[in-house]
Formats: structure tokens, sequence, C-alpha cells
């Protein structure tokens, strides 16, 4: 099965992004370096692709991000530069090597209705109290952006230059705290909540926040059960394996009608077959080609001189 298009409409979108970790290995298992070591990489990848960041909750094995982009070179750009530079980092911090990630990551549309995008905004809080890990998204010990958006704060890290910091190693300089550039995070309102005043944006992220922990306490009274707790998630090993581990589609887009789901559904087709008849039109040899706006062409094949006879 070939992989999905990346697709962002012209007017770019509100995305969900999420990837999980090989295997499921708790490979990001919070910890104050690497916390810190995050916040720099995702403060830093912000800056540098503009990219507007809603929410964010980084769990053991996988994360879950709100972003708004305006294309799909933007988001691509900022994901490579957000994945790839965590995977060195968390690697290293644990002593992993091989692969990282599990796949690459998935970027599900967000449509423009109000409750598909607070929907989202609650799930991905929701994060570490669905899967009975602490009682409140406040008690994650991990990156979350739920105490930033309770309090109109940002998440502050720093970054570390890796290649002046080689180069010093080899010149006997072993300060190493020198490379270390502060970043921080910063988070903006959901599309349908930019005309809000902070004070009132607050109050719904609090409402939101109210809402999942009654919700998580409902269940474990259910259930007779009780979340794992901070102390047990910072005990986990960072290699180690979820003892179950739930998998299911993800769909195409997140969306509160069935014609805002159609309104998608008939533009990214539209855009998959202009696509298709581009790549037909390459592969025939017919160039020009033109590309839909916002695709990534496949690249062109190599090109070998011609041999002269004799």
């Amino acid at each position: 099965m070939g992989r999905r298009l990346r697709f962002i409409p012209p007017d770019g979108s509100l995305v969900e992004v999420t990837n999980r970790t090989i295997q499921g290995r708790f490979l990001l298992r919070p910890s104050r370096e690497l916390n810190e070591l995050l916040i720099g990489i995702l403060g830093r990848a912000q800056r540098l692709y503009r990219v507007k960041l809603h929410a964010c909750t980084v769990l053991s094995n996988h994360y879950h991000m709100l972003i708004s982009v305006t294309s799909a070179a933007q988001m691509a750009q900022f994901m490579a530069y957000f994945q790839g530079n965590l995977a060195k980092e968390a690697g290293r911090l644990h002593k992993w090597r091989g692969p990282f990630w599990h796949r690459r990551y998935q970027h599900i549309l967000v449509s423009d209705e109000d409750a598909a995008q607070i929907g989202r905004l609650r799930y991905t809080l929701a994060n570490g109290c669905k899967e009975n890990l602490v009682a409140s998204p406040l008690d994650w010990p991990g990156v979350n952006s739920t105490r930033a958006l309770l309090e109109s704060e940002q998440l502050e890290g720093y970054w570390i230059d890796r290649t002046r910091e080689q180069h010093a190693v080899l010149k006997a300089k072993k300060d190493r705290s020198l490379f270390r550039q502060p970043e921080t995070v910063s988070f903006s309102p959901l599309p349908c909540w930019m005309h809000l005043q902070p004070s009132v944006l607050q109050q719904r992220i609090r409402e939101l926040v109210t809402e999942i922990e009654a919700e998580a306490l409902r269940r474990h009274h259910a259930e007779g059960t009780q979340p794992l707790g901070k102390r047990n998630v910072l005990r986990l090993d960072p290699h180690g394996l979820p003892l179950h581990s739930k998998w299911s589609p993800a769909p195409m887009f997140h969306c509160a009608s069935k014609q805002a789901r159609y309104a998608f559904r008939e533009a990214y087709d539209l855009f998959c077959a202009t696509f298709r008849q581009a790549a037909d039109r390459l592969r025939a040899g017919k160039l020009p080609t033109a590309f839909p706006a916002g695709a990534f062409p496949p690249p062109m094949p190599l090109q070998l001189p011609i041999q002269a006879p004799g």
C-alpha cells in the first residue's frame, strides 16, 4: 500500500500530528533533562519554521500536537527538524541505537468547525489521563501544554549546538554548558478562539481540564482502578515495552459534520487525481510537467550520458 500524499489546503489548516516510538518503547520517558531538551528542540523548530502551536502532550512512547500550517512544505520542514533532532537527543540520552520512530508521522486535518477543534484540543490535553497514567493533565511530569495554556506562559528549555560542542571537545575545552542556547515554546489560541480575551481563553481551558479530571475519576471508580502515578511513570525503563498496546487506524480528517468531511475528501481526491495525472506525464517523459500546488513531486530519474558508438 502506497503512502498517503501529504495534503494541506491552499489556505492552510489546523493539523493534528502524532507519532510513536519504535515498538512503543518508553524512549520519551519524562525526565528533567529530556524535558528541557525536547522543549528546546520544539521551540527552535517553531522559531525557524514559524509554525503556530496550539497544544502538545508528549507521553513516554508517543506524542500529540495541534499545529497550524500554511503549506505541506512548512509542515514537512518543521516535523523533520523536530523529529530528527529529538531522535538524536533522546537516543543519545538513553543510549539507544537504531531506528527511533515506528513510522513517519501522521497528520490529520482538522476542520474549521468549533466542535472539531475543541474536541481535538480536549483529546490532546487528556493524554496521560485516558491511559490511566495520571489523575489530571496537570500531573503529567513530561512536556505538556496544559499549565502553559492555563497561565498564558511559555515553556522554557534549551538547544545544544552539537557542532560547536564537538569542536570544543576536540580542542580540550570541556565546559559544555557554553553551547546551550535557551529556547521557548509559545502557544496560540485555536483558530476558533482567536477572538477571545486571554481570561476567557483560560476559563475555557480550565473547563476542559475539569471535564477530563472528572471523567478519569468516574472511570477509575467504575473499574476499581487507580492511575499509575507520577512516581511510577518516572521509574519506567526507557528501553521497556508496554504490556498492551492499542492500535487503531487514524482518520484522514477530524470533522464535526458530514458536510465538512465531504468537502475535505473532495479537495483531497482532486489533489490526488491531479498528482497522478502529472506523475503519468512524467513517467511518459512529457516535460515540463506541472504538479498541483503544495505537492512534493517525485524525484527525476538519473540521466545517464549517451555513449558515443564505437
